[in-house]
């Protein structure tokens, strides 16, 4: 079956979040979708050969999503095929009080992946304006304000402003970015969150304050609704997956990753005359040898 999910999950327009499905009801089957990430793996493999190659720009993928909605796992299947060499993760949790010292995009800086490279963030620097949407009285931790009141709509468009301005510097500067939104539904969470207590290798997975967490689910997923709204854009799009079906999210995630690179126009490095000369008589010499 030819099928590409590339341009079907950005978002280009107003986003609803109650309009956006989490469940795969297309004609791929499971089977299918499967035997079709083997064949997407070594196209992303090679891809990132060259992307190495030619070494003038890097890619980024951001990776958000609520609690036991795939990240972890999306991340080993699509990208397990791939040079580790030449792909770096970065997974974010709670900022360390030397971070907290920064501004908020600073340990972000640190984590870019350098040209020739692909980065991939696991939660990223919008965790600033989604769980710090929901828990406001986290930004105290910063210590620039004294209040919860401090927090105002004008506070948050300064926020979304300078995530917007951030992801454009590094387009402009020869970044690709991807975002990547696993969008898995209150059912299925529950479900996955009871798997992880039920089976006994998977318990190390699950943390009492997942259910605090999951309380507050309709209010995340206004802030996502939020933060989509605010900084999908040309230069770094925001991507919304259906991740009920994990094997149909890591179909849809790599076909977004290889077109991406495609777009990006890589070029393998031409030699010069004389570095040709010089390859054509290092042949011969070991062809004498």
């Amino acid at each position: 079956m030819d099928t590409n999910f590339s341009d079907d999950f950005e978002i280009k327009g107003k986003f609803s979040m109650k309009k956006a499905s989490t469940e795969y009801q297309g004609p791929l089957t499971k089977q299918e979708g499967q035997a079709l990430l083997v064949v997407e793996k070594e196209k992303l493999r090679n891809l990132q050969e060259k992307l190495y190659a030619d070494g003038s720009q890097s890619l980024l993928v951001v990776l958000q999503a609520m609690d036991a909605a795939g990240k972890d796992s999306l991340i080993e299947h699509v990208f397990g095929g791939v040079n580790p060499q030449g792909c770096n993760v970065t997974s974010f949790k709670t900022p360390s009080s030397r971070e907290y010292s920064h501004d908020f995009l600073w340990r972000q800086y640190l984590a870019l992946p350098q040209k020739g490279m692909i980065g991939i963030f696991n939660r990223s620097h919008y965790e600033s304006v989604l769980v710090c949407k929901v828990h406001p009285e986290y930004n105290l931790s910063e210590k620039t304000w004294s209040s919860v009141k401090d927090f105002d709509n004008k506070f948050w468009e300064n926020r979304y402003e300078s995530i917007r301005n951030f992801e454009k510097h590094l387009s402009q500067n020869g970044t690709k970015i991807i975002k990547i939104f696993l969008n898995v539904s209150k059912k299925e969470q529950k479900q996955r969150l009871l798997d992880r207590i039920n089976e006994p290798e998977k318990n190390w997975k699950f943390s009492s304050a997942d259910l605090p967490e999951r309380a507050l689910f309709d209010q995340y997923m206004t802030a996502y609704e939020t933060a989509i709204n605010e900084t999908s854009k040309d230069y770094a799009p925001w991507y919304v997956l259906p991740a009920d079906n994990k094997w149909f999210a890591r179909v849809a995630a790599i076909q977004i990753i290889i077109d991406t690179l495609e777009k990006m126009n890589l070029k393998y490095p031409q030699l010069s005359a004389k570095d040709l000369k010089a390859l054509e008589e290092s042949k011969k010499t070991l062809e004498k040898e």
